[in-house]
């Protein structure tokens, strides 16, 4: 094949999946499967290339920067809020699902040695969370759960690939039992220690480059040589590469610049959506030849059928079967257990992708049965992603799981910018001189309480009728830049500076506009009390005493605005002596000038629907 048909076929898979992906997002269906069913179609079209996946091709050129595009994105710190039910989900079901698929699939192939079905066991044992994360965004899943499936996805497919190489091994028949368990620690513990080493150098050598683009191509190359250098000493080169992620995505905020981290933002995200989604369409453009290897098995069709059947149901059961497991015996020792309908989601969330499709072509070719596994692997993902991504939203509905709130977001939003602004306004204080001008720390002081007082003026806009002053900058702001937009290319256009002062002028704009376009607003139901949750709730003794009741001083209305002609955006309230003063985006600030006045230090909000606290004191939500 030469250079231009591989560029015409690398650019004909990209078109597709960007097709593909397009029309299921327009019309809501699953892009996975549209893609696996677009690929089976085009496989049976004359004139359709054939394409074969090379085992090789997918552990070093596939997989790596997939998990590590999954772990920049994952919070260490819920990791380790959540060790204990993540390493129970990815590395004990895994071993367990690995088994009760195994002996089912030497059960039900004829010939098949249990190490093949040990081997196919781990092939289908993890759950990809990027589909049940997708699910869970789509229909309000509790915050909590969702981070419980991306962990588990990251250290799932680490085990399963352990398990399946070890269990590869033993199909050739060159470890015992006894060394099959000491290899899996081995690479586990290999994996871990390479994983370390490799984030904490490449997060070192990062920390000291200002250049994004050296940075960018340096975060590329850090996923392959993490598993390059887990595999040479027989580690787990997935361990690595999620460790390494782990560490990294950690540190960005204090090793990189903005620049940076918004370009491997972006660079990682198109990588992760173009090789996900390629992954499924080469899938179902392998199920013609899939098909005519199954057919040279000697299985007839109703044997075929069974075993895709039983295979799949294993799958799904030995989930349920461990989930209940798990819940019967934090309850038999008295440990805190999940909620019995979080428990009956994680069950039922157990969607396979990508790691299982393209896993099942690791597979020597020698293997017993080969075609038949890798078929059951395609039945197994597109099972589950059917079942399981069809009734999930159903069944979440059903149990009426509580979904984010987007109020609470937006409260603790306001609450991180406010800190984040007094400490800064607090600092500019210490590091002026008398040199610098007034005009400009004033303009300092202006952007800094700009950004706080929009994150605050975000809450009770379901109670808000009239613009706020932060959307009225927003929209004039939009608009001047539309001007200076048009002006721009009259500049360009008729050559009045060179294109690299154009560049740098344009990079201006696109910079500050991206700083103005805020993400799709999500606007609270106007009968859902916005109160602070438990686990943000300040601890200071201003909010933690139990303050009595006091009636307002007025109920609508900021009587020192009334007087003044002034106006205001939204109301707060003194728990103390019940004065009713306007909030710190309003022109008059007087709840603020009340604290100072009369050092009554908790003030709550005073707009319909909200019950939210401030401690001026301790600058805490309670």
């Amino acid at each position: 094949m030469s250079g231009v048909e591989i560029a015409v076929e690398l650019v004909a898979l990209v078109v597709a999946v960007l097709l593909v992906t397009a029309a299921a997002r327009k019309l809501d269906w699953s892009a996975p499967l549209c893609l696996i069913a677009v690929g089976v179609v085009a496989s049976y079209v004359p004139g359709i290339p054939e394409y074969e996946l090379d085992p090789e091709v997918v552990l070093l050129g596939l997989l790596p920067p997939l998990l590590y595009a999954t772990a920049i994105r994952t919070s260490l710190i819920d990791f380790r809020r959540n060790r204990g039910p993540i390493l129970l989900l990815s590395v004990g079901l895994v071993i367990f699902t690995t088994a009760a698929v195994g002996v089912v699939a030497w059960l039900v192939i004829p010939g098949l040695p249990l190490a093949a079905g040990l081997a196919i066991g781990a092939v289908v044992a993890p759950p990809d969370a990027v589909a049940a994360t997708a699910v869970a965004r789509k229909v309000g899943m509790p915050r909590k759960l969702t981070r419980l499936l991306e962990g588990e996805s990251l250290f799932n497919d680490a085990a399963a690939l352990v398990a399946l190489r070890t269990a590869i091994a033993a199909i050739a028949g060159s470890v015992s039992l006894l060394q099959a368990g000491g290899d899996f620690l081995l690479a586990m513990g290999g994996g871990l220690v390479i994983g370390f080493a490799v984030g904490a150098l490449a997060a070192l050598i990062r920390t000291r480059l200002e250049d994004p683009v050296t940075d960018t191509a340096l975060s590329l190359v850090v996923p392959f040589v993490a598993y390059i250098a887990a595999e040479a000493i027989h580690g787990s080169g997935v361990i690595a590469v999620v460790v390494a992620g782990l560490i990294l995505g950690h540190k960005a905020p204090s090793m990189l610049s903005g620049r940076s981290r918004l370009a491997s933002r972006l660079n990682w995200q198109t990588i992760q959506f173009l090789l996900e989604n390629i992954v499924f369409l080469l899938i179902g453009l392998q199920v013609r030849r899939i098909m005519t290897e199954v057919g040279e098995s000697g299985l007839s069709a109703p044997e075929l059928i069974l075993i895709c059947a039983a295979t799949l149901a294993a799958t799904i059961v030995a989930r349920i079967i461990w989930m209940v497991g798990i819940g019967l015996a934090r309850r038999t020792f008295r440990r805190h257990a999940w909620p019995w309908r979080y428990s009956a989601v994680i069950a039922w969330a157990g969607m396979r992708g990508v790691v299982t499709l393209a896993a099942a072509f690791v597979l020597p070719a020698d293997t017993p049965q080969r075609a038949v596994l890798v078929l059951v692997a395609f039945v197994v993902v597109a099972g589950t992603l059917l079942l399981h991504g069809t009734t999930l939203p159903v069944l979440v509905r059903r149990l009426k799981l509580p979904p984010p709130d987007p109020a609470e977001d937006a409260l603790q939003e306001a609450a991180v910018l406010n800190n984040m602004t007094r400490a800064a306004l607090d600092e500019l204080e210490k590091i002026r001189t008398a040199d610098d001008p007034d005009d400009i720390v004033e303009r300092l002081r202006s952007r800094l309480q700009h950004r706080s007082d929009s994150a605050w003026e975000e809450l009770g806009r379901q109670s808000t009728l009239t613009e706020t002053p932060s959307d009225a900058y927003r929209r004039l702001r939009l608009r001047l830049l539309e001007v200076e937009r048009e002006t721009f290319l009259e500049a360009r256009d008729s050559g009045m500076a060179d294109d690299d002062v154009l560049r740098r002028i344009l990079e201006r704009l696109d910079i500050e506009e991206s700083m103005l376009d805020r993400e799709e607003e999500t606007v609270p139901d106007s009968d859902r009390e916005l109160r602070t949750p438990a686990a943000t709730a300040g601890s200071c003794k201003h909010l933690t005493k139990e303050w009595p009741a006091v009636e307002p001083s007025s109920p609508d209305v900021c009587a020192i605005c009334v007087e003044s002609g002034m106006t205001w955006v939204h109301l707060r309230q003194c728990v103390k002596c019940g004065n009713v003063a306007c909030c710190d985006s309003s022109p008059g600030k007087h709840a603020t000038e009340h604290f100072h006045e009369t050092l009554h230090p908790v003030m709550r909000s005073h707009e319909p629907g909200e019950t939210w606290r401030w401690c001026f004191v301790d600058k805490q939500l309670g």
